[in-house]
């Protein structure tokens, strides 16, 4: 486990607000010096905390304009399985290991509801997917 201390976290929180900001700015607003953020930012690259940079969209302008969240029920041991061959899904974003009644949370992103329901389809086929439940997402609130 990684530990971050208070000027890690601001960084990041900077970094989350606009990841896009120079580093001068990021400096000015954390009252340290522009090499300091940037090697703080090296740092955390090089540990895996920040393992990228992304562009987020306008929802209207998503390419993928229906999303959900899909909780998915394995039987046995075959999570590790059927975690590759949700990967190779193009559908499915982001796969997420949870605790409680299910076993993982799937992401998904698709062009209409006919998309989404073959999907759906193609995941509960998956040998070992023993129940699922999704919720279609509406309105974003934050992010």
């Amino acid at each position: 486990m990684t530990v971050l201390d208070e000027t890690d976290r601001a960084l990041l929180a900077l970094l989350r607000a606009d990841a896009r900001q120079p580093l001068t700015s990021l400096a000015a607003a954390l009252d340290l010096s522009r090499a300091t953020v940037k090697a703080r930012i090296d740092k955390l690259l090089e540990r895996g905390v920040i393992q990228g940079f992304t562009v987020v969209l306008r929802p209207e302008a998503e390419i993928a304009p229906i999303r959900a969240i899909t909780m998915v029920e394995i039987d046995g041991n075959s999570t590790d399985r059927i975690t590759r061959r949700l990967q190779g899904l193009p559908s499915v974003t982001a796969i997420h290991a949870t605790n409680g009644r299910w076993d993982l949370v799937l992401e998904l992103e698709v062009a209409s509801l006919e998309a989404f329901d073959a999907a759906l389809r193609e995941i509960r086929q998956i040998e070992g997917v023993a129940n699922s439940e999704s919720n279609l997402l509406l309105a974003r609130r934050k992010g």
